[in-house]
C-alpha cells in the first residue's frame, strides 16, 4: 500500500498550510472584528459570574451604558495606498464607474464578512441571470408592437357598429364598441400568443436560476471554506435576559454549563404568540381592507369619468382609473410598510425568542407574509377576481350598494400590466430614493452633533458614529427587497413582459448603490459566517411553484387566450379569429330593464342626435333573451365549455412544468463536476498525509526533524498546552462606569 511518502519532505509552516507570510495577513478583516466581537460579547461585567444576564457588551448597549460598538473602517476613503481595503471597495466596488464590472467578492468577504459576501454573490447572480429573462421578454413585447395592426379582434372593435350596454345605471349613455379601440390595443401588446411562451419560460426560468445558483453557491462555499460549517450553540439575545433579569427561576444549560434564566412556555411565551398571531392576521386584514378602499375609489372614479361630457375623458376612463388607483395603492403600500417593519419586530420582541437565530425566522414569517399581502393583494384581485362576479344588465351584483367593475372588451390584463408596472417599478424608485437620502441625512446630524462639542478635529471612531448604523436585520429588509422584486418577476410575469427588464435595470445599480451604503455611508458591519442564503432560498423556491399556478391561471382566467383557442377550433369555419368579437359578447333587450333603471339614450358620434336601442351587447357568454323565461340571461353552453377548457389547461400547463423542472433538477448537478473532483482531490490528499503520520507513528519517527531556515517543524505528538476555552467565569471583566449616571460612552472594537 502506498503511503504518500512525497509528502515525507519538510517544508516551512506557511508552505506546508495556507498560512500567510506576515502575520498582519493572518485573520481577514472580517475575522478579526468576529473575534473582538466574540470576546466583547462573551465578557463578564458582575461579580457573580454565574449571572447569565452580566455578561456581554450587548447587554451593556441594551442597557445605556455605552451608546454604540462597532468595528472601524480600515483606512481613508481618499488614501489609495496599496494596503487600504476600503479605498479598493471604494475604486472596484462601490462606484457607479462599475456598473457593468465583475464584484471583487473575495474582498467583499474579507472586508465585510461571508454573510455580506454571500449577499452580494446571490444578487450579482440573480442580476445576471435576469439578462436572458429580460431579452425574451423585451421580443414577445416587441412581437406585440409589429402584429398589432394585423390582429383581427382590435382591428374588429376599432372599426365595429355595435353597441354596448351602458357602463353604469340610470346616468351612463349607451356606446359604440369602437370607442375602446385604444384601450383593445394597448391590451394586445401584452396578452398575445407570444404570452404563453413567455409565461412557460419565466417558470423553467425560475428552476433553472434555483439550480444553477446551488451549483454557483457550491462553488462559493467550497472557496470560502464553508464546506459543512454550522453554528455553534447560541448564547441568549440581551433583549431575552433584560426582559427575564427579574426571573427567580433558573435552568441549567447543559452545553454552556451556565443557569439561564427560564419562564415555563404557557405563563408568557404562549399568550404573547398567541396575541402576536392575532394582531398579524388583524394586520392582513387592514391591508385587504385598504385593497376595498381602492377598489371603491376605483368604482367611484370609473362612474365619474363615464358620466363626463369629454369623449376623451370617457373613452380612456379605464386607463385613467387603472393608473390613478395603482399611485393611491403604491402610497397606501408604502405607508403600511413601515408600520408593519415595527409592528413586526415589536411583536418578535415580545415573543420572547431566546436566541438570534430564533427570532430572525420568526420575524422573516411575519414580515414576508405582511409584504405578501401589502404589494400583491390588489394585484391579485385584478388577476384573479375582477369582472368575474359582476351579473349581467338589469341583474348586477352589487358591492355597498355600487356596481362592481367590469374589465374591458379586450380582458383585464391591461389593467394587471399597469397595476404591476407602478407598483414594481414605484416602489423601487422610492426605496432606492430612501437608501440615498437617510443615511444622508443621519450623516448631516451626526457631524452636527461633533461640531457642537467645539471639536475641530475629528478621530475615525467619531468619524464613523457620525455614520448610519448598520443593524442586525439591516440585511434582512435588502433580502426582503429583492424576494418581493422576484415575486413581481415571476408570480405575475404573464401580464407584464418588461417585468425582468426593470428588474435588471433596478439591480444593476442596486449592487453598486448597496455597496456604496455600506463603503460610504454606514458603520462597518461585524463580520458574521454563514454557509448558505438560508430561509431565503426556500422562499424563492415557494415562490417559483406559486408562480407556474399564477401564471397558468392568468392565460386561462385573465387574457382572452383560451376564448381565442376555442373559437377558432370549434367555431370559425377558416380557422381563424373573424367574429370572434361577436362571439365574445351576449346579448340584452334593453326592455329588461328594471324599472328606474333605464339608462340615457344613445347619442351619435358628431351629433346630438339621441336614438333609442332595443338590443345592446355586454362582455359574457349567457343566453340571449330569445330564451325561454326561465333560461334567460344564464350562462350559456359556450360558457361552460370554456371554463372546462380553462380548468384542463391550468392543470395540463401546471403538470407539464412541473415534470420539465423536476427533470431539469435531476439533469443539473447541485456540485459541479470540475467543484467535485477537486473536493475529491483535497480528501485524497488528506487521507495521504494522515497515512504518512500515522506510519511515521508507527515507526517511532513521529517528530519531523526540522530543517535550518526553514521554519518550525510539524510534530504529530508534542505536547503542546492544551487550549483554554474562554467562558463568562475565566473572562476579565469589561471596565464599567461606577456611577448609574455617569454619560453614555461610545466603545469601538479595536484590532491588536
Amino acid at each position: 500500500m502506498r503511503t504518500g511518502q512525497h509528502f515525507m519532505r519538510t517544508l516551512p509552516i506557511w508552505e506546508r498550510f495556507d498560512i500567510p507570510n506576515r502575520k498582519e495577513d493572518f485573520f481577514t478583516p472580517a475575522q478579526r472584528s468576529r473575534i473582538v466581537q466574540f470576546i466583547l460579547k462573551r465578557k463578564s461585567f458582575t461579580d457573580n459570574h454565574t449571572d447569565v444576564s452580566g455578561f456581554g457588551i450587548k447587554k451593556l448597549l441594551a442597557d445605556g451604558v455605552y451608546t454604540a460598538a462597532y468595528p472601524l473602517h480600515e483606512g481613508d476613503l481618499n488614501d489609495d495606498s496599496p494596503g487600504n481595503p476600503r479605498w479598493f471597495l471604494r475604486k472596484n466596488w462601490a462606484s457607479y464607474a462599475c456598473l457593468f464590472k465583475k464584484q471583487p467578492l473575495d474582498e467583499i468577504k474579507h472586508y465585510f464578512g461571508v454573510k455580506i459576501g454571500l449577499y452580494f454573490a446571490w444578487l450579482g447572480f440573480y442580476t445576471y441571470m435576469l439578462i436572458p429573462a429580460s431579452i425574451v421578454g423585451i421580443l414577445c413585447f416587441i412581437y406585440g408592437c409589429l402584429t398589432l395592426n394585423t390582429n383581427v379582434p382590435s382591428n374588429e372593435i376599432c372599426n365595429s357598429n355595435i353597441v354596448m350596454c351602458p357602463r353604469c345605471d340610470k346616468e351612463c349613455h349607451y356606446w359604440f364598441l369602437k370607442e375602446s379601440c385604444t384601450a383593445a390595443k394597448v391590451t394586445y401588446l401584452v396578452d398575445n400568443a407570444a404570452t404563453v411562451f413567455f409565461a412557460i419560460f419565466m417558470s423553467l426560468w425560475g428552476a433553472v436560476f434555483l439550480e444553477m445558483w446551488k451549483r454557483y453557491s457550491a462553488d462559493i462555499t467550497h472557496r470560502w471554506d464553508l464546506t459543512g460549517f454550522d453554528t455553534s450553540e447560541e448564547h441568549p439575545r440581551p433583549e431575552y435576559l433584560a426582559r427575564l433579569a427579574n426571573e427567580r427561576r433558573k435552568k441549567l444549560n447543559f452545553i454552556t454549563r451556565m443557569y439561564e434564566p427560564y419562564v415555563p412556555f404557557w405563563r408568557k411565551r404562549l399568550p404573547y404568540s398567541v396575541m402576536s398571531t392575532s394582531i398579524v392576521l388583524l394586520l392582513v386584514m387592514v391591508a385587504l381592507a385598504a385593497v376595498v378602499g381602492v377598489i371603491l375609489y376605483r368604482i367611484s372614479v370609473n362612474a365619474a369619468l363615464l358620466l363626463s361630457k369629454d369623449k376623451n375623458l370617457t373613452n380612456l376612463a379605464s386607463i385613467i382609473t387603472s393608473t390613478t388607483a395603482a399611485l393611491l395603492n403604491l402610497v397606501c403600500i408604502m405607508i403600511f410598510n413601515q408600520f408593519y417593519t415595527c409592528m413586526a419586530t415589536y411583536l418578535t420582541e415580545l415573543e420572547l425568542h431566546r436566541t438570534q437565530t430564533e427570532f430572525d425566522d420568526s420575524l422573516t414569517l411575519k414580515m414576508f407574509l405582511l409584504q405578501f399581502v401589502n404589494y400583491y393583494a390588489s394585484i391579485f384581485y385584478i388577476a384573479f377576481f375582477k369582472g368575474k362576479l359582476i351579473g349581467h344588465p338589469g341583474r348586477y351584483n352589487l358591492l355597498f350598494g355600487l356596481r362592481q367593475e367590469e374589465c374591458g372588451t379586450g380582458g383585464c390584463l391591461m389593467e394587471l400590466a399597469i397595476q404591476l408596472a407602478i407598483i414594481m417599478v414605484g416602489k423601487q424608485a422610492l426605496n432606492n430614493l430612501m437608501e440615498v437620502l437617510w443615511p444622508w441625512l443621519i450623516w448631516v446630524y451626526q457631524r452636527w452633533q461633533i461640531k457642537k462639542r467645539g471639536k475641530s478635529t475629528t478621530t475615525r471612531w467619531e468619524e464613523d458614529y457620525a455614520l448610519a448604523e448598520w443593524g442586525p436585520t439591516h440585511l434582512f429588509f435588502e433580502y426582503l427587497e429583492m424576494i418581493l422584486q422576484f415575486g413581481f418577476v415571476t408570480i405575475f410575469v404573464a401580464a407584464f413582459p418588461l417585468a425582468p427588464l426593470f428588474a435588471l435595470l433596478n439591480n444593476i445599480f442596486e449592487i453598486r448603490l448597496d455597496a456604496h451604503k455600506l463603503v460610504f455611508s454606514h458603520r462597518r458591519p461585524v463580520g458574521v459566517r454563514v454557509q448558505n442564503i438560508g430561509i431565503w432560498y426556500r422562499i424563492l423556491d415557494s415562490i417559483g411553484k406559486l408562480a407556474v399556478l399564477t401564471n397558468g391561471i392568468i392565460i386561462a382566467f385573465t387574457s382572452d387566450m383560451i376564448p381565442r383557442l376555442v373559437y377558432r377550433i370549434a367555431w370559425s369555419t377558416d380557422y381563424s379569429l373573424h367574429g370572434f368579437v361577436n362571439y365574445s359578447l351576449s346579448h340584452f333587450n334593453t326592455s329588461h330593464f328594471p324599472e328606474g333603471v333605464d339608462p340615457q339614450p344613445l347619442i351619435l358620434p358628431g351629433t346630438k342626435e339621441a336614438i333609442d336601442v332595443d338590443i345592446c351587447r355586454y362582455r359574457d357568454h349567457r343566453n340571449s333573451h330569445l330564451a325561454a323565461e326561465s333560461e334567460r340571461y344564464n350562462f350559456n353552453e359556450e360558457y361552460w365549455h370554456l371554463l372546462a377548457v380553462r380548468f384542463a389547461f391550468v392543470l395540463m400547463f401546471e403538470n407539464i412544468i412541473l415534470m420539465i423542472t423536476t427533470l431539469l433538477r435531476w439533469l443539473i448537478p447541485d456540485i459541479p463536476k470540475k467543484l467535485m473532483e477537486r473536493i475529491r482531490h483535497e480528501n485524497f490528499i488528506t487521507n495521504e498525509i494522515m497515512i504518512a503520520q500515522e506510519l511515521k507513528r508507527a515507526k517511532g519517527l513521529a517528530t519531523i526533524p526540522e530543517e535550518k531556515g526553514n521554519g518550525e517543524a510539524l510534530t504529530a505528538n508534542s505536547n503542546l498546552p492544551t487550549p483554554k476555552i474562554i467562558t463568562p467565569n475565566s473572562s476579565p471583566k469589561i471596565n464599567t462606569p461606577k456611577s448609574a449616571n455617569a454619560s453614555p460612552k461610545i466603545i469601538n472594537q479595536t484590532y491588536v
